[in-house]
């Protein structure tokens, strides 16, 4: 896969968790996020082996297996559940765009440390004047997203902190698929997703979930799906790019593609639409663009 392609698919992936996001979210409206977590978690498991069980024979699903250490096996989809959690404060409380304007800034500082630091096995990358300017114009950009408003500024913290989280967890499945397969890592993260998200839910919300449950006849079969099945694409597609460009790289298409899908959603769904979000989100994209080299290659 070239790099060109790789910039492509991180773009849509990030297109892709703001739907995801919007999906969970609305799921948990009408049963319990501890609900939309487990739920989403049963789903990932079932397309994923079934996806696993028919490419049997494929290389590309099935690729021969290498050695990793066992405990990256079992945590990658903890952080998972931490993540919907701290998505769905802060969509409900602020809505997609400005929850994914502070998951932008979250991503985009922990690529930004994997790439200076090497950490968990990444390969350091030179962060030059240029990249550290169009970070600051981010910067700018998602400050204006929340201080635009009254009320917005407590939701900085959970969504800044889900971006942070979801770069670690890529990174973090990304190590497993290159010794066991892109779909292998990706089923193994989900899979522990539900051992974290059944913890959760019935030690600290067991009535809650239980009557969640009770609702959940009521929830359309399409949004009892969606948010599963678009996490698997998500997984798979950053197991694979990750560790193909810089993770600051990835953040920054990531994000874009989030912050261009989280405007139209909550315009169409919210009605959610000021002049802050709009220049806030002009600067955010401004500075995303100029990060990014198109023309160069690893």
């Amino acid at each position: 896969m070239s790099d060109r392609i790789s910039y492509l698919v991180s773009f849509v992936t990030g297109a892709v968790i703001a739907v995801m996001v919007t999906f969970n979210t609305e799921f948990g409206r009408l049963t319990t996020s501890e609900v939309s977590l487990i739920v989403n978690q049963v789903v990932g498991i079932a397309t994923l082996h079934l996806i696993m069980v028919a490419g049997r024979n494929s290389i590309a699903i099935n690729p021969p297996k290498g050695p990793v250490k066992w405990y990256m096996h079992y945590f990658g989809g903890f952080f998972g559940v931490v993540i919907i959690l701290l998505n769905y404060v802060s969509v409900v409380g602020a809505g997609a765009t400005v929850s994914m304007a502070g998951a932008v800034f979250g991503q985009s500082l922990m690529g930004l440390v994997f790439d200076l630091t090497g950490l968990m096995g990444m390969k350091k990358e030179r962060i030059g004047r240029r990249r550290a300017i169009s970070l600051l114009i981010c910067l700018i950009g998602i400050l204006i997203y929340f201080f635009g408003g009254e009320s917005l500024n407590f939701y900085l913290f959970p969504s800044i902190a889900a971006g942070i989280l979801t770069m670690v967890q890529m990174v973090y499945n990304s190590r497993l698929a290159r010794a066991r397969g892109a779909f292998y890592s990706a089923r193994q993260n989900v899979i522990s997703g539900l051992a974290g998200a059944l913890l959760y839910a019935f030690i600290f919300h067991p009535s809650d979930t239980a009557e969640g449950f009770r609702a959940l006849r009521d929830v359309p079969f399409y949004i009892a799906v969606s948010g599963g099945m678009l996490a698997c694409i998500v997984v798979v597609n950053t197991n694979i790019i990750i560790p193909r460009i810089p993770a600051v790289f990835s953040a920054l298409l990531l994000s874009s593609g989030q912050i261009i899908a989280a405007i139209i959603i909550d315009y169409a769904l919210y009605g959610i639409f000021t002049p802050e979000l709009l220049i806030g989100t002009l600067i955010t994209l401004a500075g995303l663009v100029s990060a990014v080299d198109f023309t160069s290659s690893r």
